[in-house]
């Protein structure tokens, strides 16, 4: 399934939402101009390295010109493929317009940097001494999401359905869409542990659980449920 559009109208234009789907496809674009070994140096600098965030909490120097701690946010901008970017920005198009709409554009910009922030938290916290990057901006959506949830749960979604040739659409509530997303996430993510899979490289569920979870958390503190916010 995949959202193509939604019924919320918004009361503000979402820039900010608009400037975050920027800076991703820009940051990809010069992604796109590295050659593999340029593209590995980048992605060690500015992804999360957990084994080095590790060394870096315990006090010890890592050596690295970006500080381990910046990785938490500058993590949230990089991606590993088109799929990966394609699929991330089309969900915070989708749903980060109408939570930007209730919380403001300063608080939505705090909101999705934190959810951002403590979801590349719980992925490193399942795997401290892995040296994988972990990187990407489904962490920080997954808390949109989570708000979304929780504030329209209600609001019909037009899906893509693909039917091996044949693609066709239908309308499901918000909370089908999303439940099944958080259902998923938690399966593979226990499968993902069962399987002590940490070492390798793959989908960052635990980074989406987290961000989830916080998300629904931290929402409802920032006005998320007020009608009056802009």
């Amino acid at each position: 399934m995949f959202p193509i559009n939604d019924d919320n109208p918004t009361r503000i234009t979402p820039f900010v939402t608009h400037i975050l789907i920027g800076l991703n496809i820009a940051i990809f674009i010069h992604e796109f101009t590295l050659s593999d070994a340029q593209l590995n140096n980048f992605f060690q600098l500015y992804a999360i390295i957990p084994v080095q965030l590790t060394a870096y909490l315990n006090g010890q120097t890592v050596g690295q010109s970006v500080p381990e701690w910046a990785t938490l946010i500058t993590s949230q901008f990089l991606h590993g493929g088109w799929w990966h970017l394609i699929s991330n920005m089309v969900f915070l198009w989708i749903f980060g317009n109408n939570i930007e709409d209730r919380l403001g554009h300063i608080k939505y910009t705090f909101f999705y940097l934190t959810c951002g922030v403590l979801a590349g938290l719980c992925q490193w916290y399942i795997g401290m001494n892995s040296d994988i990057p972990s990187l990407g901006a489904s962490g920080a959506i997954s808390g949109v999401l989570g708000a979304y949830l929780i504030r329209f749960p209600q609001a019909l979604v037009n899906t893509l359905i693909f039917l091996g040739i044949f693609i066709t659409t239908i309308r499901v509530p918000a909370w089908v869409l999303i439940g099944l997303f958080f259902a998923q996430n938690i399966f593979s993510g226990l499968m993902s542990l069962n399987a002590m899979n940490t070492q390798q490289g793959g989908v960052a569920y635990w980074a989406h659980i987290g961000g989830f979870v916080f998300g629904v958390i931290l929402s409802p503190f920032l006005g998320l449920f007020s009608e009056d916010e802009y």
